[in-house]
Order: C-alpha cells, then structure tokens, then sequence
C-alpha cells in the first residue's frame, strides 16, 4: 500500500500502522477500529466519515447490497478509497512551492 495512504489514515483515525503495511493488512487494521468504534463510539466513527467525506449515499448502498458482510471492512475500503483518490486530485494540481515566484499572487 502507498505509504502516504497510510501517513493519512493513521493522522486521520490517530492510529499507528507502518508506512511499509500491506493493503489487506491495512483493510484489516482499519476495519478492527471501525467495528470498535460501530459498537463503542459510533458518533466518533460519524465524525471521521464525515471529515473524510465518504458519501453517505453510497456507504448506506454499499452497506445495503452487501448485508451480512462486515460493515467494518466495507467501510475501510471506502476510506482507503477515498484517501488514494484525495492523493491523485492533489498531485494533479502543482504546489504553491512549484510556481515560479513571478507567477505567484
């Protein structure tokens, strides 16, 4: 898994996994902590979807369709989804470090 995936979720959710972690091991990981936080501090666990921004709608599809299958898992997929796709869009646009001073406002 991309290490800055990782770097992510571990600032996001306060977690402490290794940057070199595999993506199942980090599915796995991360669905253990949303499954403590459905059962013990499911207002926590709102906080992070929504400061992410996983979309509702389809995590309640999702979630839906898949009945019977660990919602913690479901749900980790999303954010790992989510997270690698915030990482494409911000390399898609240069840094304020890489425009030239003359260009800069």
């Amino acid at each position: 898994m991309d290490a800055a995936v990782t770097e992510m979720i571990n600032k996001d959710f306060g977690l402490i996994l290794p940057a070199s972690v595999s993506e199942e091991e980090l599915i796995n990981q991360l669905a253990a902590y949303i499954n403590s936080l459905i059962n013990n501090n499911f207002q926590q666990l709102i906080r992070h979807l929504y400061r992410i921004d996983i979309n509702e709608g389809k995590l309640k599809t999702l979630l839906k369709e898949n009945q019977g299958e660990d919602a913690g898992r479901i749900i980790a997929k999303m954010i790992i989804d989510r997270q690698i796709q915030k990482i494409k869009i911000r390399s898609s646009f240069p840094s304020a470090n890489d425009i030239p001073g003359d260009e800069k406002w």
